[in-house]
């Protein structure tokens, strides 16, 4: 947990030096994940010294708990924005767009995401079994209902959802890899390209 500013309003430095903290902290992390990182090189990251960053943060785990946790509720923000009001098509045209833009600008983040998952989500269970579980569950049920009413094609909505981060977070978390494949050429318009085969197999999966 944090240690200043806990207790009173931030100053403006503080949160200037928390934020350098963070953005620092996902170098190193999404680099060398948990165990191989150090303070000395968080701190190194950010130009700031050891003390700093001790001053504001009870060690590396404090901090990357923390990292851990508002990636979290950035990253489930574009499903959480799934409107049971709008079109049913474009809202989930929207999602898959989002997500694509998230795995292109956010490749940092997506990595430390699923290194935090393939080790078991030690930090992060809790969150999943509840508030991410709650969620998922909220807006499959949402995708439910307009299949109900012939909106969509029936499919199983969970497996939907789990479909549509598997192929836009592909392309952050095996990035090198899809460039390699494609070549200098066809990697310039990479994410550009997927996200519109990704759409154009939903449309043709889920049109009723």
């Amino acid at each position: 947990m944090a240690k200043a500013g806990s207790t009173s309003r931030p100053t403006r430095i503080q949160r200037e030096k928390r934020r350098a903290i963070f953005e620092a902290a996902l170098d190193v992390f999404s680099e060398k994940g948990l165990r191989g990182a150090t303070l000395d090189q968080i701190a190194d990251a950010a130009g700031l010294s050891k003390q700093n960053i001790v001053y504001y943060f009870n060690g590396k785990e404090a901090i990357y708990s923390e990292l851990l946790e508002s990636l979290l509720e950035e990253w489930v923000s574009p499903l959480r924005d799934l409107s049971e009001d709008g079109d049913p098509l474009d809202e989930i045209l929207t999602y898959v767009g989002r997500k694509m833009e998230m795995s292109r600008e956010m490749q940092r983040e997506s990595r430390l995401f699923a290194t935090e998952i393939l080790h078991g989500a030690p930090r992060l269970g809790n969150m999943l079994t509840k508030d991410l579980k709650s969620l998922v569950d909220e807006k499959a049920a949402v995708i439910a209902n307009w299949m109900v009413e012939g909106q969509l094609a029936t499919i199983d909505p969970h497996h939907l959802i789990f479909s549509i981060w598997a192929m836009t977070q592909h392309y952050a978390d095996f990035d090198l890899q899809v460039q390699a494949v494609l070549g200098p050429v066809r990697s310039d318009t990479r994410f550009e390209d997927a996200e519109a085969f990704i759409k154009h197999m939903l449309v043709r999966a889920l049109h009723p």
